[in-house]
């Protein structure tokens, strides 16, 4: 399967529901990732066939633009918290899945093993936050060069997602990253600085920022701390 032939274009996306853009196919990681690479994701509920979403309007936010406040700068002084990188993939992904349990998630047994493979290929990354030895909190999502595709977030005390958000930011930006994808804007990301962005530009960026290189160490299994900036 070649790069492009798997989908049809972004532009020719519906408008309601806005960005569904094609239905099937398979969770492969060639598929995901030339998914990804078209700035496309899967987002199906347990029972339904795959689908493919590419919005009008993508939730970005460039590394170096995440908003700290003055009570995430307090907790992050208070360091109530340890943060790694990768150390904890698949029960990050878990984690995820289980937050969303009550309401539905799209966080499949299926999706779980599809991204637990791109991550054995060196293609999927967590970060995780931590508190007395327990996993409290953690983002995970897509690394394609100077572009990561954020996919979901957790929390089991209180802040411990934005903090797992505002540490991934530091660590991309600090190896050279350029902008995260969180796909659909919402209010919780929106006070971390994530803003809109129309697709056709989110789709520019993107296509360019998947062809450079990022910091070799980036996503080696390790501990990071945060910046109180």
């Amino acid at each position: 399967m070649s790069q492009n032939q798997a989908f049809p274009a972004p532009s020719q996306a519906l408008v309601d529901p806005d960005g569904l853009l094609a239905v099937g196919g398979d969770l492969s990681p060639e598929r995901l990732l030339s998914a990804y690479r078209q700035g496309i994701f899967p987002w199906f509920s347990q029972g339904e066939p795959i689908m493919w979403w590419s919005p009008s309007t993508r939730a970005t936010i460039a590394p170096h633009q995440v908003h700290i406040g003055r009570t995430m700068k307090r907790i992050i002084n208070q360091h109530e918290f340890e943060i790694s990188v990768n150390l904890a993939f698949n029960q990050v992904i878990a984690a995820c899945a289980n937050e969303r349990s009550d309401t539905g998630t799209w966080i499949t047994d299926e999706m779980q093993q599809a991204y637990g493979e791109l991550h054995r290929l060196g293609h999927a990354h967590s970060v995780e936050v931590w508190q007395h030895g327990q996993l409290v909190g953690g983002i995970y999502g897509i690394g394609l060069g100077k572009l990561f595709c954020g996919e979901s977030m957790f929390h089991r005390v209180t802040n411990a997602s934005k903090i797992a958000f505002i540490a991934l930011c530091q660590h991309f930006e600090q190896h050279g990253g350029a902008l995260i994808d969180a796909q659909i804007p919402n209010p919780h990301l929106t006070t971390l600085g994530v803003r809109s962005q129309p697709r056709v530009d989110f789709l520019a960026q993107a296509a360019n920022l998947c062809q450079q290189t990022i910091g070799a160490d980036c996503w080696i299994n390790q501990n990071i701390h945060l910046n109180r900036k």
